[in-house]
């Protein structure tokens, strides 16, 4: 079994700054990308970012400039600092690991619970 366990949303003033932690723990034998994604009220889940094994970074234009990810490989955590926040970054914030379990296991996606950020005017 993989859990994914998310932690850091809350409520922050525009401007603001969070920064979020998700840590895969379980039967892993290697991570691929991990990734975060957001889903706010009413609309579809969107990428926000994801990092690469080798560390190349990926980013949605929205948060471009203000959001930076970062992984510890050996700990199988991924991080999302948030800066500047707007408004409009309010959403339940999800992270994703594309990971294998065993050698002989196909690669597989696993979603955290959730977190959710809001972010005041």
């Amino acid at each position: 079994q993989v859990q994914l366990v998310e932690s850091g949303g809350g409520l922050v003033q525009a401007g603001g700054s969070l920064r979020l932690s998700c840590a895969a723990s379980g039967i892993i034998f290697s991570v691929n990308a991990m990734g975060w994604y957001r889903q706010a009220p009413g609309k579809q889940r969107e990428l926000v970012a994801v990092i690469t094994s080798g560390g190349t970074t990926n980013y949605a234009d929205s948060v471009k400039g203000r959001f930076t990810i970062s992984r510890d490989n050996a700990k199988n955590t991924v991080y999302l600092q948030m800066n500047s926040l707007k408004p409009e970054d309010t959403a339940a914030y999800y992270c994703k690991a594309v990971l294998r379990r065993t050698p002989s296991m196909t690669v597989t996606d696993y979603w955290g619970q959730g977190t959710q950020v809001t972010v005041s005017s």
